[in-house]
């Protein structure tokens, strides 16, 4: 049989590999790789480079490093529930992170809503709607008596007793129209949230300079006038977590005489069969109730069994 010229091509055969010969080479000449802190001396052949030898080194680290890394997740995903089941003061611990965590969220996502009005009371609506789910999550039913005795349209002040930060979901619950809170200075800082509340015309105050503290309430003496505010005010200047009363601040009260504006006290029940900071204690199911401006109501009784003592 016989083979035309022009068709030999397509029965080349491919060209046998070349042989590469491997040159041991001495320890000390051998490439250095950087391994952490530590220099790993590698024993090749001097036809492989440095790029190589990293190739080399990232495929023989990577797997090792994803390996801890799952275990270690794997790990945290196993002692999560343990810990959630078997360790109340864990399961406060959870509730607590998540709690704060999920308003600093929230507060991240009110801002650039606020932000298109600017610094103004009517936002706090908006933080109010955004915050009064919280409560279902927490299997928390709270109860309101008295709400008809917030006066229908004019300026007053609200003081309220101060538990723990859970007393912002009683808050939120009966919060009045153009109505904002007194804040310490500090909360200011306390990221998103801090510019949530300042955008919605919350009013911070130094507790450390009384001077400038009550430089601010005069301020706040006339907004309530000129542009018919309400302030919410805790009286005992900071959390009281026995379920009692501490002694009252007059700042309060001078601003509503300075005003010539009533005052609206309301009650929050005592958290102590749900919740207590110093047990570790935080658990589901159950009713808090806010009672408002009666001095009739049985709550309203029960924390005036003691007597109460101004701060002068």
């Amino acid at each position: 049989m016989f083979i035309r010229e022009e068709s030999a091509s397509f029965l080349t055969l491919p060209p046998p590999p070349r042989e590469v010969t491997l040159k041991p080479i001495k320890r000390k000449d051998a490439p250095r790789i950087m391994l952490g802190r530590r220099a790993v001396s590698v024993c090749v052949s001097k036809e492989m480079g440095k790029k190589e030898l990293g190739k080399v080194a990232r495929m023989e680290l990577w797997p090792g490093a994803w390996t801890v890394l799952l275990l270690l997740f794997l790990l945290l995903l196993f002692l999560l529930p343990a810990l959630w089941f078997c360790s109340p003061s864990a399961k406060y611990f959870f509730k607590m992170a998540f709690y704060n965590g999920w308003i600093l969220f929230l507060a991240v996502l009110a801002i650039p809503v606020c932000a298109v009005r600017g610094r103004n009371v009517e936002n706090m609506k908006i933080l109010r709607l955004m915050l009064l789910h919280i409560k279902y999550l927490y299997g928390i039913r709270v109860e309101v008596r008295g709400a008809h005795h917030f006066p229908p349209s004019q300026p007053y002040v609200v003081v309220s007793n101060h538990q723990s930060s859970l007393d912002l979901l009683g808050m939120m619950e009966v919060l009045p129209s153009r109505c904002v809170p007194i804040a310490k200075r500090e909360l200011l800082w306390a990221g998103s949230a801090g510019l949530a509340c300042w955008l919605a015309g919350v009013i911070f105050i130094d507790r450390k300079r009384t001077g400038d503290a009550i430089n601010v309430m005069s301020e706040v003496a006339q907004t309530l006038l000129t542009q018919d505010v309400r302030v919410w005010v805790f009286p005992e200047g900071t959390r009281n977590h026995n379920g009692s009363m501490l002694p009252f601040k007059r700042g309060a009260f001078h601003l509503a005489v300075q005003a010539q504006v009533p005052i609206v006290p309301i009650v929050m029940s005592s958290y102590q069969d749900f919740y207590c900071k110093k047990e570790r204690r935080f658990t589901s199911e159950h009713c808090s109730g806010l009672s408002i401006g009666d001095v009739r109501d049985q709550t309203w009784e029960l924390l005036h069994s003691r007597p109460l003592h101004y701060i002068h």
